[in-house]
C-alpha cells in the first residue's frame, strides 16, 4: 500500500470516528445547549472520548467529564488482592455519581473490555466483588434505568477485545475489522447517521406502538436448538425500542446499535426451557451452551457447557436474579447478526438475537412503573442483576398469546411477520 493510500484510509478513518463521536451525543444522549456529560470510558478509548468531548461543547455542553477506567486494575486486584481488598469498597464511591444525576448529567458509557481476561480468576471472587459494586450502585443504576437522564451505551475497538473476536487476524487487522463492524451497524458509515438512525427508529416505534396496543398475556418461543420457553408478560405491559423520552423530555437512545424490542416479564409467569444461541461474556468470563428451565416465573435447572459456576453465580446474586427481568424480540436479519460475528459483549450480541434478560426489569416497561407499589403489583421483577442471553436463531418462531387464549405469528424463522 502506497503512503497516499495509506493516508486517505486514516482520514476516511478519521471521519467515520468524528461522525460517531457526534452520533452518541446528538442521537446517543441528545446533548441539548447547556446540558452536562459524563462519559465512561476505557483508557484505551482516550481519543474517542476527546472527539466525543469536542462534539458535546459543539452541541453547547456547560461541562464535560471522563471517567477512564482500566481492566487490567481489576485483574491486579483479583490476582493479588487479599480477601479485605476484595470485599472493600469505599462508602463516597457512588456519591460523585448520584450528584450527577441530580443534577441532570448525561451519561455516555463506552465499552470495549477483553471479555476472557478474568477467565483463570477464582469466580467466588470476581462474584463478591461484582455483588458489592452492584449494591453501591444501585441508586445510580436505577435512576438511570427508568430514565431520570439520558445514557446512551456504545462501543470502542479496544486490541484485546478485536484479538477475542478475530483471533486469526493481526493486531492491527483485527481492530480495523472491528471498528469496520462498529461503524457499519451504528450506521456511523453513511453520509447523514443522524438521518439513517431517524428512519431507523421510526421503524422500532411502530413495532413498540402495535405490540403495546395487544396487550399479550405472554409471548412463546420455540428454536431447533431446544428452545420451548412461554414467558408470561407483566400487566400493563410497555414496548420499548429504539429511543426513548428521559423524565427530562430529551429523547435519546440508550443503546447504538439497537433492533430489539422489549418488554417486561412477569415474575411468577415464566414456564420453559431456554437455550442460549450464543456465548455470553459475564463478569470477566465466557458462558457457553447454557440452558435453563422455568418454572412459575422461577429458574430451577441451570446448566452450561462452559462457565456453569459462574452462570449459577449469576443466578444466586439474590431471590430476583433466578427470574427473568426483560424479553426482547430481535430479527435474524439484524445488521449485526449479518456481520456473520460473535462479539462476546452484550451491546452486540444482544441485537443479534432476541433475547431474555436475568435480574431487574426497566420501570419503563410498566404504566405507572416508577412507583414502586405499582410494579410489584404488575409483576415486575427486581434484583441487583440484568444480565442478557440471547436465544433467538434464523430458525426461531415467536407467537404472541391473546388474554383469550389466541396464539397470533409475530415471528417465523426468525423474521417479523407483523
Amino acid at each position: 500500500m502506497t503512503s497516499s493510500s495509506t493516508g486517505s484510509a486514516e482520514a476516511a478513518f478519521q471521519t467515520q470516528l468524528t461522525r460517531y463521536a457526534e452520533l452518541l451525543v446528538r442521537t446517543g444522549v441528545n446533548l441539548p445547549a447547556g446540558g452536562k456529560v459524563l462519559v465512561n470510558a476505557p483508557v484505551e478509548a482516550a481519543e474517542l472520548a476527546r472527539l466525543v468531548a469536542r462534539e458535546a461543547y459543539r452541541a453547547g455542553a456547560e461541562d464535560v467529564r471522563v471517567d477512564y477506567h482500566d481492566q487490567h486494575l481489576a485483574l491486579a486486584l483479583f490476582e493479588d488482592g487479599s480477601e479485605a481488598a476484595v470485599d472493600y469498597l469505599p462508602d463516597w464511591l457512588s456519591e460523585e455519581s448520584q450528584h450527577m444525576v441530580a443534577d441532570g448529567y448525561a451519561f455516555i458509557s463506552i465499552v470495549g473490555s477483553d471479555p476472557s481476561l478474568l477467565a483463570n480468576v477464582d469466580p467466588q471472587r470476581v462474584a463478591r466483588r461484582s455483588k458489592l459494586q452492584a449494591g453501591a450502585g444501585r441508586k445510580v443504576s436505577e435512576a438511570i434505568g427508568s430514565f431520570q437522564v439520558n445514557w446512551t451505551v456504545a462501543a470502542m475497538a479496544t486490541p484485546a477485545w478485536a484479538a477475542r473476536v478475530y483471533p486469526e487476524l493481526s493486531e492491527t487487522e483485527a481492530v480495523a475489522r472491528l471498528w469496520t463492524d462498529i461503524f457499519q451497524v451504528t450506521r456511523a458509515d453513511t453520509p447523514d447517521p443522524v438521518g439513517a438512525w431517524d428512519a431507523h427508529l421510526a421503524q422500532l416505534k411502530r413495532l413498540t406502538t402495535l405490540l403495546t396496543e395487544k396487550q399479550y398475556r405472554a409471548v412463546h418461543f420455540r428454536s431447533e436448538l431446544g428452545t420451548d420457553l412461554t414467558v408470561g408478560l407483566a400487566d400493563n405491559h410497555i414496548w420499548q425500542g429504539g429511543g426513548e423520552a428521559a423524565r427530562n423530555g430529551i429523547y435519546g437512545v440508550p443503546n447504538l446499535p439497537t433492533d430489539e424490542v422489549f418488554t417486561a416479564p412477569h415474575r411468577e409467569r415464566v414456564d420453559g426451557v431456554a437455550v442460549a444461541s450464543k456465548a455470553l461474556s459475564a463478569r470477566g468470563q465466557l458462558i457457553e451452551d447454557i440452558r435453563v428451565r422455568f418454572e412459575n416465573g422461577q429458574a430451577v435447572e441451570v446448566s452450561a457447557g462452559r462457565g456453569e459456576a459462574t452462570m449459577k453465580q449469576l443466578i444466586a446474586t439474590d431471590d430476583g436474579a433466578a427470574r427473568l427481568g426483560e424479553v426482547a424480540l430481535v430479527p435474524a436479519s439484524a445488521p449485526v447478526a449479518q456481520t456473520g460475528t460473535l462479539f462476546l459483549n452484550t451491546l452486540f450480541d444482544e441485537n443479534a438475537a432476541s433475547h431474555i434478560a436475568l435480574g431487574r426489569c426497566y420501570p419503563t416497561n410498566v404504566q405507572g412503573g416508577e412507583d414502586e407499589a405499582t410494579l410489584q403489583s404488575a409483576g415486575g421483577n427486581d434484583s441487583l442483576i440484568h444480565v442478557d442471553w440471547m436465544i433467538g436463531t434464523p430458525g426461531t418462531d415467536v407467537d404472541g398469546l391473546t388474554a383469550d387464549g389466541k396464539r397470533e405469528p409475530l415471528m417465523r424463522g426468525g423474521e417479523w411477520v407483523i
